[in-house]
């Protein structure tokens, strides 16, 4: 595989809210939530367009205390492209899922990485308020209040 390839994670129209052993991103263009478990999460956040697949293997391995295959950041990075979690065009070909996983073992010490998914309402149909990292996040949403963002959510004053 290419070890020249750094990935980008997306940033721009998004929310992010942690939780204790899962991070949740939702895609404010898509209207798509994306729960990604310890793993799928340290891989995006890692994932700053300057670090290689090595090194957030490396960095993976010295968070986690275990060793890491580079098979394991690879079907990270493929589900969150696949979920346009990450800002690349392509992928290097390399190691298959199944291939991984086999690499990885049954008994590997960290868990495999897993992006979930689920279509949102929009804003304008959803029951709650829209959500937002800062007030800018607000305007550009249809039918949200752009007073204030508190809490995660676009509110009236």
């Amino acid at each position: 595989m290419e070890n020249t390839f750094k990935p980008l994670a997306k940033k721009e129209n998004i929310v992010v809210q942690a939780a204790e052993n899962e991070v949740l991103v939702y895609d404010l263009n898509t209207n798509q939530a994306h729960c990604l478990n310890s793993t799928a999460a340290f891989v995006w956040q890692a994932c700053d367009g300057k670090s290689s697949v090595d090194t957030i293997s490396a960095a993976l391995a010295e968070k986690s205390g275990k060793q890491v295959p580079q098979e394991i950041v690879w079907m990270a990075i493929e589900q969150l492209q696949e979920r346009d979690l990450v800002e690349t065009t392509s992928i290097p070909v390399g190691t298959s899922r199944r291939e991984a996983i086999k690499k990885a073992g049954l008994a590997a010490m960290i868990a495999l990485p897993i992006v979930a998914s689920l279509a949102a309402p929009k804003s304008v149909m959803a029951s709650t308020s829209c959500l937002c990292n800062a007030l800018a996040d607000c305007a550009p949403q249809t039918g949200c209040p752009v007073d204030a963002c508190t809490g995660g959510v676009c509110t009236a004053v």
